[in-house]
């Protein structure tokens, strides 16, 4: 297959100790670690996003609230007017992007504290921001992936998907979504005017719980060694960059999983939103913000 060999060539760039082998997770797994508690008391937790001193960002939807954690774990109020923001990611330029799903609206926000509107009146759920300061974002009501050139022009760039969460590998040049419902992963080349292209479902497919219908697959994060992660129902799963499973790291409460990132000391740290609280863990490995693509 065509796509198959542009992810061949992909994976080329990834550290080659790690492109050609599965990456379970006792590669990640660091043996006595569990998940660690870091808030609760929320009505519905989503879109956590590190900056680039490794704090992480969240938000309570239901809340209308974002929050701030400091690299100390202590929780302080961001935004507390956050018109429904679901996605959100820091980009390049420092800056927070939020989808206000509420609103229909992607912002961003100035060290001032002052919110610059870049999309107006196009549903928005998940988001990235490349380095180069492009925006990437799901739309599941109407099926499609949306992007805004660094220039600000806007239009569709996938169609006909349930898309989700969404996510970049490292490099850059691989854009993956999830559908909500259905156990796949659709990965697309990532073309230098923006558009995607030869998508596929890459990735095994994804587990679903026993007498369970559908993954409940949401949001994504990546390891510095393009290890992809997923929440669903079933766990936070693993997979390597051949799109192998390499596990399913178990979720800290039975209650709806719904994001993921690495934050903390070194980016060291799993932080996810699930339902009504906040965790993170400690791991072998560390993310890759694409922030830090960007030439500073």
């Amino acid at each position: 297959m065509r796509f198959a060999v542009v992810f061949l060539l992909a994976i080329g760039c990834l550290p080659a100790a790690v492109s050609a082998q599965d990456m379970p997770l006792s590669q990640v797994l660091i043996d006595g670690e569990d998940w660690e508690l870091i808030g609760e008391g929320y009505q519905f937790t989503e879109g956590p996003a590190v900056n680039r001193a490794g704090e992480v960002y969240f938000t309570d939807v239901r809340g209308n609230t974002i929050y701030r954690i400091g690299l100390d774990q202590q929780i302080s109020v961001f935004d507390d007017q956050a018109g429904g923001t679901s996605g959100m990611m820091f980009g390049a330029d420092d800056r927070l992007y939020a989808c206000r799903n509420r609103e229909k609206k992607i912002v961003a926000y100035n060290a001032d504290g002052s919110l610059e509107v870049l999309v107006e009146g196009i549903g928005c759920n998940d988001m990235l921001i490349t380095s180069d300061g492009g925006i990437y974002w799901t739309d599941p009501r109407t099926e499609k992936v949306w992007y805004r050139s660094p220039d600000g022009q806007v239009r569709a760039v996938v169609e006909g998907v349930r898309t989700n969460g969404i996510i970049l590998w490292p490099h850059e040049g691989t854009l993956v979504v999830t559908d909500h419902f259905e156990p796949r992963l659709w990965a697309y080349r990532v073309e230098k005017d923006g558009s995607l292209t030869h998508g596929e479902a890459y990735y095994a497919p994804l587990r679903i719980l026993p007498g369970a219908e559908i993954p409940r697959s949401d949001g994504m994060t990546v390891d510095r060694d393009g290890r992809l992660y997923v929440a669903t129902d079933a766990g936070l799963q693993m997979f390597d960059t051949t799109g192998r499973m390499g596990g399913v790291i178990h979720k800290p409460q039975q209650a709806f999983l719904s994001n993921v990132v690495f934050g903390g000391p070194e980016l060291s740290y799993l932080y996810v939103t699930c339902q009504d609280k906040v965790y993170r863990r400690k791991t072998k490995t560390a993310g890759h913000p694409v922030f830090l693509n960007a030439a500073r």
